[in-house]
């Protein structure tokens, strides 16, 4: 996985999980992933050592991935979301007039937001 995608990826994770993480665990990686802080700059907010960090967020990467593989939220919404935009392109391209069509692909967009 490239450095970026990582990110990304964990940020994702994140936003899905981490009401279900410790303030502590959301603090660190909220500042290690979402604002790019070094280890050091968080074991220096939190007066504790650069290796805790360290630890501290590897671990909680882990429970953030075993989360997502038992309950597969990030997958299902990127998969609806996909499939949702297909289904605007083909109604956009056959079903432009089908006011009953673009009124549920609408209740489709909201759900997620």
């Amino acid at each position: 996985m490239v450095a970026i995608s990582k990110t990304n990826y964990m940020n994702t994770l994140f936003d899905f999980y981490g009401i279900l993480l410790t303030s502590k665990q959301r603090g660190y990686l909220a500042l290690y992933y979402g604002d790019d802080y070094s280890l050091g700059e968080i074991a220096d907010e939190f007066e504790v050592s650069r290796q805790a960090i360290y630890d501290n967020i590897k671990r909680t990467e882990k429970l953030l991935t075993a989360y997502e593989e038992k309950l597969h939220l990030v997958e299902n919404f990127t998969l609806r979301q996909d499939l949702l935009e297909q289904l605007k392109e083909h109604a956009n391209e056959k079903y432009v007039d089908d006011t009953e069509l673009n009124h549920l692909i609408y209740q489709l967009e909201s759900i997620d937001e």
